[in-house]
Parts: structure tokens; C-alpha cells; sequence
């Protein structure tokens, strides 16, 4: 069948859903946008994205792509964003829609992805972002929590920070290229880049490094606890509200990445 290729950016607030994926029990992001696409152009039955989110995690720059019929695809590229917005829920966006190369992968021809988590670090919570960022009340040590953070930086096992699972991964190796805390007021912006990351090994991350900030660990632990390569070596798993999968970063010469080390469902 002679298809057109589009690529997608999707933000979507994951509160009432249990991830992106299609779920056998529960509501998945992906399951609303391929209904929607599917109103559009009745023979494009799946997309395929960029990532797997966890349930409750939100995302700004989800990146997918899916195959129309030539046939069936009527209307200027420019207006496939908002046609598709038509039959979406509020909590769901489809930010740009273009024509990508017929060789694109949103999944596999991702290099890295940049993932933030939202802390508010003050005594009473901002209402406004209740459902968006982890309140921590208690004082941090933000100079103790940027250095234990520079030390994850790198290609490292990061086991220790990851959800355990039911089976077992090929590799627990990752390399992060930035961890970096901003500061804004009251509120600690967590932005963590890499080339994959591990289940939950993002809020396994924030969750160490803010146990660090009010002195539960030293912030020289860090090495020793991805050394042991157990998950009960590091600290706690940061609640998954505060997460935001906020970017994906494509080489422009295309070139593909290893489908295992994109392993992913933060």
C-alpha cells in the first residue's frame, strides 16, 4: 500500500492514564490517539512512538509517527495537527505534525531523550501544582544535591536506580549526558538527559538525590550505590506526578540506535 510517513510531537497530561502504551486493563495515551486517527483515515490502525511512560508521568515532547494511505490523506499537512486535535481529549495535544522521511523511526532512530521532574520545596504546597510537582517540605541542601547529581553523569550500570521488573534486562547500562537542579523561587526543576533510561530510573534518580538534599545520604554514596547494582543500594522512587518527558533528540544524519538501548517506561 503506497503511504504517506508523519511525525508527531504529543504533549499529554498522564493523570487518567496508565501510561502511553495500549493497556489490556486501564486507559493508555496511545490507545485515544490511534482512536483519533483512526476517525481521520480508517486504515491507520497503530502508531508507533518514541517512549513508553508509566502511568501518572506526563509528557511535552512524546514523538511518534504513523503510515497513512496516500488515498486517504485529503487535506494540507498543515492542518493534519489540529484535524487530529478535533478528536482528542483536553488532557491530550498533538503539538506539530509533519511529513517525515519514509525510513524514519520515532522509536529507533532516537539518540537521547530529556526528561524533567518538578519539586516544590517549601513548607505549604502550591496548589497549582499539586498534580504536577513532588512536595517536599523539608529543607535540601541544593550544593550536596548538585554534587552527588554531577556524579551520575556519564556511561554507567544504573541498576541501582531502576524499577525492578519481571524479567531481566540485556543490559542495565545507560549513559546520562546531564543531570542538572535549577532553582526558581521554591521550585527545583530536575532536568536529566541520556541516550535511554531504565524503568523508573528517572525518579529513582530525584528520589536518591533529594534524600541527599536533607542528609539522609552523603553525597559522595553515589558511587558506592551504583557499584552494588541493587535497586535497595540507592535511595527512594520519587512519585511519578512530577515527571515530564519533555524532549527526544533525532541526529540529523538519521542514524539509527540500538532498539535495547532505548528500552524504556519511565
Amino acid at each position: 500500500m503506497d503511504t504517506l510517513k508523519f511525525k508527531l510531537v504529543i504533549a499529554y497530561d498522564g493523570a487518567a492514564y496508565q501510561g502511553w502504551q495500549v493497556q489490556k486493563i486501564g486507559l493508555g495515551v496511545q490507545e485515544k490517539v490511534e482512536t483519533a486517527c483512526a476517525k481521520l483515515f480508517p486504515n491507520v490502525k497503530h502508531i508507533h512512538s518514541s517512549s513508553r511512560t508509566d502511568t501518572g508521568v506526563h509528557a511535552f515532547g512524546m514523538v511518534a509517527h504513523m503510515e497513512i494511505p496516500r488515498a486517504e490523506f485529503k487535506m494540507p499537512v498543515g492542518r493534519l495537527a489540529r484535524a487530529l486535535n478535533a478528536f482528542l481529549p483536553q488532557d491530550i495535544r498533538v503539538l506539530s505534525a509533519v511529513r517525515a522521511p519514509e525510513k524514519f523511526h520515532a522509536r529507533f532512530d532516537a539518540t537521547g531523550k530529556q526528561y524533567r521532574y518538578a519539586v516544590w520545596n517549601h513548607e505549604v504546597m502550591n496548589p497549582l501544582l499539586r498534580h504536577y510537582a513532588w512536595h517536599v517540605p523539608r529543607p535540601l541542601n541544593l550544593k550536596a544535591m548538585r554534587a552527588a547529581a554531577k556524579t551520575l553523569i556519564g556511561k554507567q550500570d544504573f541498576k541501582s536506580f531502576a524499577g525492578t521488573r519481571s524479567y531481566e534486562m540485556e543490559s542495565n547500562v545507560r549513559t546520562l549526558t546531564r543531570c542538572d537542579i535549577k532553582k526558581s523561587g521554591a521550585q527545583l526543576t530536575f532536568i536529566i538527559e541520556g541516550d535511554g533510561f531504565l524503568y523508573k530510573m528517572c525518579r529513582g534518580i530525584v528520589g536518591t538525590l533529594v534524600q541527599i538534599g536533607y542528609g539522609r545520604f552523603p553525597a559522595d554514596e553515589i558511587k558506592a550505590m551504583l557499584a552494588h547494582k541493587d535497586r535497595r543500594a540507592a535511595g527512594m522512587t520519587a512519585p511519578a506526578h512530577g515527571l515530564v518527558l519533555w524532549k527526544v533528540f533525532y541526529a540529523k544524519s538519521g542514524k539509527k540506535r540500538r532498539a535495547e538501548t532505548l528500552t524504556e517506561n519511565e
